[in-house]
């Protein structure tokens, strides 16, 4: 058994990654280890960015969004010096198990320290819900709460204008908030970038038919990797003569107390990565998959591609008449 445990968080902030922490460091000292935080992601164990934590470290911080630990994007840990370095500090503390939650980058930097010697286990912590091997990742259910109440405070004022408004949700590579959110607020058209569109036939006309039926105002998603909502609303306004709006939401998004959903999958994913490591086991991905808690190899993790949900896209559209 490991003589102590350590948590970062990595990356992009989430909604939920706070109750993950909290999950690790109770699930740890209940398991019989020393649980040490650290801070500001990986370049915590480069620069020695350490606390150890008691029960009351992670006390009222379950409902908080960010993450106590802050977080950070480490360039040198991309390198094995760097690398190495982390894991004989992780030796000089006794740490002989890490959590990591993050993203796909953060995984790599679990593997990287699990081939040093260091049992490493991520967590998928990403609000774009972009990781392969899990079918939901934490931060995804508050971050789509909250595009889908700025969305419809936009719905109101589109409504007493008879405006279309085109709306930027966060997603780089990733449709999911787009597709979840848009059918969520009855979204026109959503604008995803696994999905090849063309403005004329995926806009326009869906605007055009909706116009017909007596609809009069019109929300537009696309996501954060398609881009260009001011060039498409112009767009849109100069073909139609309707007055439209564009709205980029960017980083609140992000922020907020999380939801019921997220607290709870990331207490769930916490707990079960502090027990992989009560039997040394590391290099592992927590995941949930049709509703479980399991866990994959990172590399096998991240070799996963993604598969986008066309059906729930079909869904989408079917609906949006």
């Amino acid at each position: 058994m490991a003589k102590s445990l350590a948590v970062l968080t990595s990356g992009g902030d989430a909604p939920g990654m706070n109750a993950a922490v909290r999950a690790v460091v109770r699930a740890g000292i209940y398991n019989g280890f020393k649980v040490y935080g650290v801070y500001k992601g990986y370049n915590g164990l480069l620069n020695g960015d350490v606390k150890e934590m008691d029960l009351r470290s992670v006390s009222d911080i379950l409902s908080r969004g960010g993450t106590v630990l802050y977080t950070a994007r480490s360039k040198k840990f991309m390198q094995e010096e760097y690398q190495l370095k982390a894991a004989e500090y992780c030796r000089s503390l006794d740490i002989e198990g890490l959590v990591v939650i993050g993203g796909d980058g953060s995984f790599r930097g679990a593997r990287a320290l699990s081939k040093a010697g260091i049992p490493t286990v991520a967590l998928p912590g990403t609000i774009d819900n972009d990781i392969a091997c899990s079918d939901y990742t934490i931060g995804f259910d508050t971050a789509m709460n909250t595009a889908v109440e700025m969305i419809d405070k936009i719905r109101d004022t589109a409504q007493s204008h008879d405006r279309c408004s085109v709306v930027e949700v966060m997603g780089r590579h990733c449709g999911d908030i787009a597709l979840h959110t848009g059918i969520a607020v009855g979204a026109t058209s959503i604008i995803v970038p696994e999905i090849e569109y063309d403005l004329e036939r995926d806009v326009i006309a869906r605007i055009y038919e909706q116009k017909d039926t007596g609809k009069k105002h019109f929300i537009i998603i696309v996501a954060e990797g398609v881009g260009g909502v001011q060039d498409i609303s112009h767009y849109i306004q100069h073909r139609t003569g309707i007055e439209t709006r564009a709205t980029i939401l960017g980083h609140v998004q992000r922020g907020g107390s999380p939801s019921l959903r997220d607290r709870l999958i990331a207490t769930d994913m916490g707990v079960a990565a502090v027990h992989l490591l009560a039997k040394g086991i590391g290099n592992r991905v927590i995941a949930s998959q049709n509703g479980k808690i399991v866990d994959y190899d990172i590399t096998e993790a991240l070799e996963m591609p993604r598969v986008f949900d066309d059906r729930l896209y079909k869904v989408a559209m079917e609906v949006s008449i």
